[in-house]
C-alpha cells in the first residue's frame, strides 16, 4: 500500500512565530501562504497553520492521558520518521531550546510496538509527537 500525504489545519495565534518554528526549527519547506494561513511540507505531508486569535479564556486547556508512565497531551499530531531523521530532529529541537513535554526516549522497550518518541509544543501551544520504529511493522502491532 502506498501511503498518501495527510492534510491537517491547526490554529496558531502568531503566524510569524509559526513560520519561524515550522520553517526554521522543524525545517519544513513553506508552500503557499496568505495573511491568514501558511502551508508547510512536514516530511511530505501538508500542514496548514491558520491564524486564530488567542481566546480570553482557555477553553482548550491541555488534557493528557497516561501512556507508558508519561502524560501524553491530547490532541497532538506528528509524523513517524526513519530513526536517523528522528534523531536529527531531536537534536534540532534541543539546539533551538524548545522545551519538551516528553523528552526523547524509547517507549514500550522490549515490547510489541517499541518506538522512539518525543513531544513538544509549537509557539501556539499545539502538541506535536514525532516517533520512529526500528521495525516499521510494529506500527499497528497488537
Amino acid at each position: 500500500m502506498s501511503i498518501r500525504p495527510f492534510h491537517i489545519a491547526f490554529p496558531v495565534d502568531d503566524l510569524e512565530a509559526a513560520r519561524h518554528f515550522y520553517g526554521t526549527v522543524l525545517a519544513c519547506p513553506e508552500g503557499r501562504s496568505s495573511e491568514q494561513w501558511i502551508d508547510f511540507n512536514l516530511y511530505g505531508h501538508q500542514i496548514v497553520a491558520h491564524h486564530k486569535p488567542k481566546p480570553l479564556v482557555d477553553a482548550q486547556a491541555q488534557h493528557s492521558n497516561p501512556v507508558d508512565g508519561h502524560d501524553v497531551p491530547v490532541p497532538h499530531f506528528g509524523v513517524v520518521l526513519e530513526k536517523q531523521h528522528w534523531k536529527e530532529l531531536a537534536e534540532r529541537v534541543k539546539a533551538a531550546q524548545v522545551k519538551f513535554i516528553i523528552e526523547p526516549y524509547t517507549r514500550f522497550e522490549g515490547q510489541v510496538g517499541e518506538q522512539s518518541t518525543m513531544f513538544f509544543l509549537d509557539p501556539a501551544g499545539n502538541a506535536l509527537e514525532f516517533k520512529a520504529f526500528e521495525d516499521l511493522g510494529q506500527l499497528f502491532a497488537k
